[in-house]
């Protein structure tokens, strides 16, 4: 701050007689045109020198017995600074004028200064910049523009019933198999929906619904490693369940694992069974499966039931 003060110069003060604004100065800036200043508020012509005014009362209060100093010597309660184009010679000339410093703007209220009028009117400069930032702020908060691409009301209102109509859908197509197995009634709309959607309505698959009721493997005594396994299938839920997959596993007398296979419905379902109904509610299912273990040794067996 001391090197920018320096190479300005001893800052002053001089007051307008016409507005009675005062401007911070420097002795270079008086010193042009022998002083003769112009108002850049009032455009008022005077001695910018003969109407220099301290404001050390301001910033030191004087002393009980130092003299008291008249009001009208503080200028007028506000101090304004104008911009750099607020002074200038009374007679144009080609150097460029004498610009004042701008500073923030200094406040001073005493208690002993009297009532002022309608402050000063805004610098025509001044007002110029600001309708020139408005002008481009104005072009990026148009709000002509925001009207414009104002969404309307009635959009959302119609916009939010189809979207609900939509998911409602989605999910009805996701869990079409649990819906018709749940409420037999809808069923029926629900197949011919399908038809136009290329889809189907399955048999509900839940493992925890079935239970293997029994099972029994036993060799054929006709045909030497032929087995024979056969098992009951019991639906305990009150929904119709899809038939599921059965795993069975061949293991040794330290109960190793043999061999492993899995068996579609198709296999172990006879051929006058319609899978697409699934089991009913509450009912048992036997079913009866050849396997060829000739090539194997085993001595015991285990046997699930899943679904893919």
């Amino acid at each position: 701050m001391s090197t920018g003060t320096a190479a300005l110069g001893e800052q002053k003060f001089t007051r307008c007689p016409g507005c009675k604004t005062i401007f911070r100065v420097t002795t270079p800036q008086l010193e042009m045109r022998g002083g003769q200043v112009r108002c850049g508020h009032c455009h008022t012509a005077f001695d910018g020198v003969a109407a220099l005014v301290s404001l050390e009362p301001r910033l030191n209060p004087p002393q009980p017995s130092a003299p008291a100093f008249e009001a009208m010597d503080l200028g007028p309660p506000t101090v304004t600074l104008r911009s750099s184009r607020a002074l200038e010679p009374v007679v144009p000339v080609e150097s460029e004028p004498a610009q004042a410093i701008k500073q923030p703007l200094v406040r001073r209220t005493p208690a002993d200064a009297p009532d002022s009028g309608p402050g000063p009117a805004a610098d025509p400069d001044a007002d110029g910049d600001e309708a020139e930032e408005a002008a481009y702020a104005s072009r990026f908060s148009d709000p002509d523009s925001r009207r414009r691409r104002r969404v309307p009301a009635w959009v959302f209102g119609v916009a939010i019933p189809i979207l609900l109509l939509l998911l409602a859908g989605q999910a009805a197509f996701h869990y079409r198999d649990a819906l018709a197995a749940r409420w037999p009634a809808v069923k029926p709309l629900m197949a011919r929906a399908c038809t136009f959607a290329g889809c189907s309505i399955r048999p509900l698959q839940d493992s925890n619904g079935l239970s293997i009721e029994a099972s029994d493997l036993q060799s054929d005594p006709a045909h030497r490693g032929l087995l024979t396994l056969t098992a009951t299938l019991r639906n305990r839920t009150a929904a119709a369940l899809a038939y599921p997959y059965l795993e069975l596993t061949l293991t040794d007398t330290r109960e190793q694992v043999v061999v492993r296979r899995a068996f579609s419905p198709q296999e172990y379902v006879g051929g006058t069974v319609d899978l697409g109904t699934g089991i009913s509610a509450n009912a048992e299912v036997g079913i009866k499966l050849f396997i060829d273990a000739s090539a194997t040794s085993q001595a015991g067996y285990q046997v699930y039931l899943f679904y893919p």
